[in-house]
């Protein structure tokens, strides 16, 4: 997911502060680079946030930082949970200066005053309101984001290697962006396992309706000067928590005229409603991140996530392709009544879905949340503190009804039977009555997804998968093409169609 916070952060900072912003999971440095780097700029204050995944690596790049005598503060959902062990006060090491708790939007100004005063606090807490609760804030109004200047390389798609090949089927391919809005945060589900809301907390807030529009039409601006395309993933916990208002948002992004291709995430159990599909078509929204998370409604019931149920799921993913939206489908393993083959059983009710792009991860126990607190008392947590010695597809606590390794290899055997290039083409070709450029999307969508969650991949890896997949791309390069030499009398913008995919196919071929 495209990452927001720091541009929020950065249009916060009060004048007279210089600020210099560098995405970890977009642009790769080493720690020694980027101390080097701070010490060139002569920056006096980092901010660093980080989910519990990321959290071991934020540490170290912390340390680097601080050993070469630059001020730390670190704040995000795992700093907020987890303050004194960021503090060095459960025991352990040191990391940050200071901490900023919960949301930082207010106090953040006050953290760089103080910094450059010399007055920076060790625990920066939010503002509390007459009964002791935390004031989140409002979003209205909501910082300027300056989008207009912002490098929008960190949020490109298209690997390096595949640009100029990309920019020869027509303007705006070779440069493909996605790029982070909010429009509102809060969740008021509390799932078992879920740390939003113990962060955002279950009070919903909105920015306005006029506000998200005028951004969209800001990022349609920046995307012609950039003769590229620019797409949005709505960041928000749940964009249609409150479905009357997501409605309005969207007649007016379409009133506007403020259509961009989005992605956002949405609770199944909301998506039934016909009216609010037909507008997500409308408006621009392309894909769908659904937390389905099982295909047993025993194991929904055990994590608290009653109101989605798994035998409304397909009439769901089918409402959305009838109008070529697809889903990304959220599946976890190791819940307490999976058994061995829960992979095998759910890949195989997947597949006779409307096609999309399935995620696969674990059962974790994140700080804080009510599972972390139940596995505890039950004694399964085999590495109470799993965050800080991460390993991938390594189960953090006793699944109840198969081993650590046999929940690994769930996994691992959902994600290589999902993701092959024998089911890259079942999917394509499960949509053949569909737009070609639908399916294109489509196919581009399940290999760049790799690029999303998993490892990013250097110039062998992607030659090696595009050569795997060389049966269902050839196909499509054949049809676009039948499909160019139809219309070109009304398409004279794309000449060179042709000679790309000729080009490729003997690549491919090759």
């Amino acid at each position: 997911m495209p990452h927001l916070w720091m541009f929020l952060l950065q249009s916060l900072t009060p004048e007279g502060h210089e600020v210099v912003l560098i995405d970890g999971n977009a642009k790769a440095m080493t720690r020694a680079e980027l101390v080097r780097f701070c010490r060139a700029e002569k920056i006096g204050l980092v901010g660093i946030g980080s989910m519990t995944r990321m959290i071991a690596r934020a540490y170290q790049v912390a340390d680097s930082l601080r050993e070469a005598g630059i001020t730390v503060v670190m704040g995000g959902p795992h700093v907020t949970e987890c303050p004194d062990e960021a503090l060095g006060r459960d025991g352990g090491p040191r990391h940050a200066d200071a901490v900023a708790l919960d949301e930082a939007d207010a106090t953040w100004p006050q953290i760089v005053e103080d910094a450059a005063n010399g007055l920076l606090k060790e625990v920066y807490h939010p503002e509390v309101d007459a009964k002791g609760h935390d004031v989140k804030p409002s979003l209205q109004p909501y910082p300027h984001i300056p989008w207009e200047t912002l490098d929008l390389e960190q949020f490109s798609l298209v690997p390096r290697l595949l640009r100029p090949l990309m920019s020869r089927f027509g303007e705006g391919w070779g440069k493909f962006f996605v790029v982070p809005i909010e429009t509102g945060r809060g969740c008021p589900y509390g799932c078992e396992f879920c740390t939003v809301t113990g962060f955002f907390g279950d009070s919903i807030r909105f920015r306005t309706n006029e506000s998200v529009v005028n951004e969209l039409l800001r990022l349609k601006t920046r995307a012609k000067k950039e003769k590229g395309q620019i797409a949005v993933f709505f960041i928000d916990d749940n964009l249609a928590i409150n479905k009357k208002r997501l409605k309005s948002l969207l007649r007016e992004v379409i009133a506007a005229g403020a259509q961009l291709p989005w992605v956002a995430q949405i609770s199944a159990n909301l998506l039934a409603d016909e009216e609010l599909v037909d507008l997500i078509a409308e408006s621009g929204g392309r894909w769908i991140f659904i937390g389905m998370e099982s295909i047993d409604p025993a194991n929904m019931a055990d994590v608290n996530k009653t109101f989605s149920k798994p035998a409304n799921y397909r009439s769901v993913l089918d409402g959305l392709a009838r109008r070529n939206i697809y889903a990304i489908t959220s599946f976890i393993f190791g819940m307490d009544n999976d058994t061995v083959g829960v992979g095998r059983r759910t890949v195989e009710e997947i597949e006779g879905w409307a096609p999309g792009l399935p995620v696969f991860g674990q059962l974790t126990p994140f700080p804080a949340t009510p599972l972390y607190e139940r596995l505890q008392k039950a004694g399964r947590l085999e590495r109470p503190k799993h965050w800080l010695d991460f390993a991938q597809f390594v189960m953090a606590h006793k699944p109840a009804k198969m081993t650590i390794e046999e929940a690994r290899q769930e996994t691992i055997g959902a994600w290589s039977r999902s993701y092959s290039p024998e089911r890259n083409l079942e999917a394509v070709e499960s949509i053949a009555e569909a737009p070609i450029q639908t399916r294109i999307s489509h196919l581009v969508a399940r290999l760049f997804f790799r690029g999303i969650y998993f490892p990013q991949m250097g110039t062998r890896a992607w030659l090696k998968l595009l050569f795997q997949n060389r049966r269902c791309i050839i196909g499509l390069i054949r049809e676009g093409v039948t499909a160019w030499r139809a219309a070109r009398k009304r398409r004279p913008a794309l000449p060179a169609i042709h000679e790309v995919a000729e080009e490729t196919t003997a690549a491919l071929r090759n």
